[in-house]
């Protein structure tokens, strides 16, 4: 029987033999986003009181000064979302806010939508790409109509929570070196789909809780364009977005060149739409994973160099540890199977079994630590996925593991970000050229 030649097996491990046959979860896994989380997350809870104290001090400055602040955003074939944004912009508790909707292109009713909420005063301006320009086109032209200090760019699939707004620029009047702050992103559409509720697990853990753990450690790449707030001033330095896929972690990193703080602030929070099969998932996570490929291992190699003039620390550790957990840790596994299959043909049967129930325990301590830190913000929908940890080891190890690795080995011997339709063709034959 194969449970009792399991557990045989199982009863038959050392404690050394536990470490040889589960190295990537001991020595890797489990210390990164468990051990490693846990201490970061327990430290700032010790730290609430003050941080408290200096939101409310914040706060004050805030409303004494009310800056405007410009809602940048960007879309193509969002008409059907664009209502929902911008009700959840008008019930704001920061109300000092203009909204700033620039549509690449649509062709479903975007405009005739837009241009209705326009007349209505729920939109301060309008303007329609024609033809498209892509996504970095759209954001820039809209960062050109817009009047605010502080910007906050906006996926128009997009809603945010009634105190968003006041929670995202807050950290802008306790740090004053902040360059950007990122928003917390969560699943709207939570209950659509199996690949929906995977998804909105996957967010806590790896938004809501790793880029928050991150930011503790100085070591945040990336500010989501789904919902990120930046000084006008530093964007206009900059030049705005460069072209994209990837256009969010580019601007982190140039932001971070600068000079300037990067945060993620977990209590301003933004709902978002994600893909509601997992054939439309892979295409945007293959996506994303090209967009590492080109910006981090290409664009901004130069953080790599101990030589470069500006040569910074922080930001080479942040773009190794970048590298390492989503290239290196990634290739990593692939070798691990190979050496069981191996060196232990006959056991590859009993370590799969043992590596998904690893997994379902850890990924149940990291849902038990994102429900605690998060209550407060979680809705009744999240507080429901504990279900969901018995499929994230196949989610996640699984299939976002092979879109991945494909998605790596496309970018770095083929770039294919530059042939993407997500961009048009002559955008991209343009940033190809330029090394974009």
């Amino acid at each position: 029987m194969y449970l009792d030649g399991l557990l045989e097996f199982m009863g038959g491990l050392r404690g050394v033999e536990w470490l040889y046959y589960f190295w990537p979860f001991f020595v890797i896994d489990f210390g990164r986003y468990v051990f490693l989380d846990g201490l970061v997350l327990a430290r700032s809870f010790l730290g609430a009181t003050r941080r408290r104290r200096l939101q409310g001090q914040a706060r004050k400055i805030l409303y004494s000064e009310r800056p405007l602040v410009s809602v940048l955003v960007p879309g193509k074939n969002e008409g059907r979302h664009i209502p929902a944004l911008v009700e959840s912009l008008a019930n704001q508790s920061y109300r000092n806010i203009e909204l700033v909707v620039v549509d690449d292109g649509s062709d479903d009713d975007t405009a005739a939508i837009c241009r209705r909420l326009k007349r209505e005063g729920k939109i301060a301006q309008f303007v329609r790409n024609e033809p498209r320009g892509g996504k970095a086109s759209a954001a820039n032209t809209a960062l050109f109509f817009s009047k605010g200090e502080l910007i906050v760019h906006l996926d128009a699939d997009s809603n945010l929570r009634y105190d968003a707004i006041e929670r995202i620029i807050l950290p802008f009047y306790i740090h004053p070196n902040l360059g950007a702050v990122g928003g917390d992103i969560r699943v709207a559409n939570t209950r659509t789909s199996l690949a929906t509720r995977c998804q909105a697990l996957d967010y806590l853990k790896a938004i809501s809780i790793g880029r928050t753990v991150s930011a503790a450690l100085g070591l945040l790449r990336i500010v989501s364009g789904a919902f990120g707030a930046f000084r006008r001033e530093d964007l206009e330095r900059l030049g705005g977005w460069d072209v994209g896929p990837g256009l969010d972690g580019d601007l982190t990193m140039k932001l971070r060149k600068l000079g300037r703080g990067v945060v993620h602030e977990p209590e301003a929070v933004c709902y978002t739409n994600v893909p509601t099969t997992f054939r439309k998932l892979a295409r945007q996570r293959y996506r994303w994973d090209r967009s590492m490929v080109r910006f981090r291992m290409r664009k901004h190699s130069d953080v790599f160099r101990l030589n470069w003039s500006s040569f910074s620390w922080r930001n080479f550790v942040s773009s190794v540890e970048n590298v390492g957990f989503t290239l290196g840790l990634n290739l990593k596994w692939w070798i691990y199977f190979t050496q069981m299959l191996i060196l232990h043909p006959n056991s590859v049967r009993y370590l799969v079994v043992i590596n998904y129930f690893l997994y379902v325990a850890t990924n149940t301590i990291q849902y038990a630590v994102a429900w605690a830190t998060l209550r407060g913000t979680l809705r009744r929908v999240d507080r429901r996925l504990l279900g969901m940890v018995f499929f994230m080891p196949i989610y996640t190890g699984i299939f976002l593991r092979l879109v991945r690795t494909f998605g790596h080995l496309m970018e770095i011997f083929h770039r294919v970000s530059y042939t993407d339709r997500w961009n048009p063709w002559k955008v991209s034959r343009v940033a190809k050229q330029d090394a974009l």
